[in-house]
């Protein structure tokens, strides 16, 4: 049986003091700071061979500090054989392509039957202790009905490696998030930003909205229109990148605009009536979709451990390469 993981480290003699947790993130690069306070608060960190459970406390030069890494436990979710359509993998992280319909992680309702137990199902052995658990690491997520790219952490040093990739939005690094969308009108100007400050909507907890000042998270999609599909104006192909990643982000930006996904049940439901105007294979395309029309097309970021920039890309899947095209047809007979 493998044994917990012992780990010490003394600070040097010119540091500045700062909160235990800050300093063991640094003595352990390795290890992601949730994970190091997590141990802090089950006592297995000590300050010069004192238990220590205050993630605050300082300390300064010259503190021994040890970790007590616990061997990592089973999983809660289970294993759970999947068709997944895998991009890449290495010892350190999968990217996924995901169909739509499938949720990412188990929560209520959803406690199997997910991406999540597909994987640990998939990577078996190659997963280590993420959080002390074993099982892979969700560094960023897709709605359920979203269909795409999704890169997975396999271990605590990749989850920490692409989380800060993510919490950076790219800014200074080569973090790269691209969906294709298929919108309701011609977003004008067809290049643009949306830039409004999004939280949970207080009329409806189930959808998010755009709310005023900083009250909610900022939130940065940057759009160009690919392609007006007819010439009244009806739908568009858009291209969205993320400059951040909140929850419903590009469906929310969108329909503020006035222009939401086709298919969008929970922020289009006002246009659903324009859906008469498709024409009749369009209209029998887009009742197939069954889903908000919004595709993880591009995934780009710096590989955790080696700092090679990985970037893939994934076409649109048939159902929605079918309500494009036939988007196409009816505008082609306009």
């Amino acid at each position: 049986m493998q044994q917990p993981e012992d780990r010490r480290a003394t600070l040097a003699d010119d540091v500045t003091p700062e909160r235990l947790d800050r300093a063991l993130a640094r003595a352990f690069p390795d290890v992601s700071r949730a994970r190091l306070q997590e141990l802090i608060r089950t006592g297995q960190v000590t300050r010069n061979g004192t238990v220590v459970l205050d993630l605050s406390v300082k300390v300064g030069p010259g503190t021994e500090l040890a970790v007590t890494i616990p061997t990592a436990i089973a999983p809660t979710p289970r294993g759970e054989t999947q068709d997944l359509v895998v991009v890449y993998e290495d010892d350190d992280l999968i990217v996924i392509d995901k169909p739509a319909g499938l949720v990412v992680h188990p929560a209520p309702g959803h406690d199997s039957g997910t991406l999540v137990n597909g994987l640990i199902a998939h990577c078996g052995d190659s997963l280590s202790g993420i959080g002390g658990v074993r099982r892979p690491g969700i560094v960023h997520r897709l709605d359920k009905d979203t269909s795409g790219l999704l890169v997975v952490a396999k271990n605590d040093r990749a989850h920490k490696g692409l989380t800060e990739q993510f919490a950076d939005h790219g800014r200074t690094g080569p973090l790269e998030r691209v969906y294709r969308a298929l919108v309701w009108g011609v977003p004008e100007p067809r290049v643009g930003t949306i830039d409004a400050f999004l939280a949970r909507s207080i009329r409806n907890r189930e959808k998010i909205a755009v709310v005023r000042g900083e009250t909610g998270r900022e939130a940065i999609t940057h759009y160009h229109v690919e392609e007006a599909l007819d010439a009244t104006g009806l739908v568009a192909l858009v291209r969205c990148e993320l400059e951040t990643g909140r929850t419903h982000q590009i469906r929310v930006h969108m329909s503020h605009r006035g222009h939401p996904l086709l298919g969008d049940a929970v922020y289009g439901s006002a246009f659903k009536t324009k859906a008469s105007r498709l024409g009749d294979e369009a209209r029998a395309a887009l009742l197939s979709l069954g889903r908000q029309a919004l595709h993880a097309s591009v995934l780009g970021f710096a590989h955790p451990r080696t700092g090679e920039t990985l970037h893939f890309e994934s076409p649109l899947p048939p159902e929605m390469e079918a309500l494009l095209a036939a988007l196409r047809k009816k505008g082609a007979t306009t």
